[in-house]
């Protein structure tokens, strides 16, 4: 079964940092894409990062470009998202999701993706 599970989120201030985890099970991923998403309360869910299996090739939505860093370990079947400076606007919880080999050019739709986790709140409040 298929399965990635987040953690790393947490409360943190604003301008704080904080390291999410995507870890695979069931499966590697050395030929998957995944992506990070993320769903604010009443809003709908949206791409944050996305990391090919190709290259590593990576994609950033506009809001954290410079700000968030994703990155794979594929050793430890693991993909990480580096979040600095952070705002208060990157309140939600985030989710990663698998897709196979290459992020593409529609990698910020939820559609393409699968393999859903359970997500991880990440909260940025003084």
């Amino acid at each position: 079964q298929l399965q990635l599970v987040e953690s790393g989120g947490g409360l943190v201030q604003p301008g704080g940092s904080l390291r999410l985890s995507c870890e695979a099970s069931g499966f590697t991923l050395d030929y998957y894409a995944i992506g990070w998403f993320r769903q604010a309360p009443g809003k709908e869910r949206e791409g944050v990062s996305c990391i090919s299996s190709v290259s590593d090739t990576t994609n950033y939505a506009d809001s954290v470009k410079g700000r968030f860093a994703i990155s794979r370990d594929n050793a430890k079947n693991t993909v990480y998202l580096q979040m600095n400076n952070l705002k208060p606007e990157d309140t939600a919880v985030y989710y990663c999701g698998a897709k196979f080999r290459i992020c593409g050019s529609n990698w910020s739709g939820r559609s393409a993706f699968g393999s859903w986790g359970q997500g991880t709140q990440v909260t940025v409040s003084s």
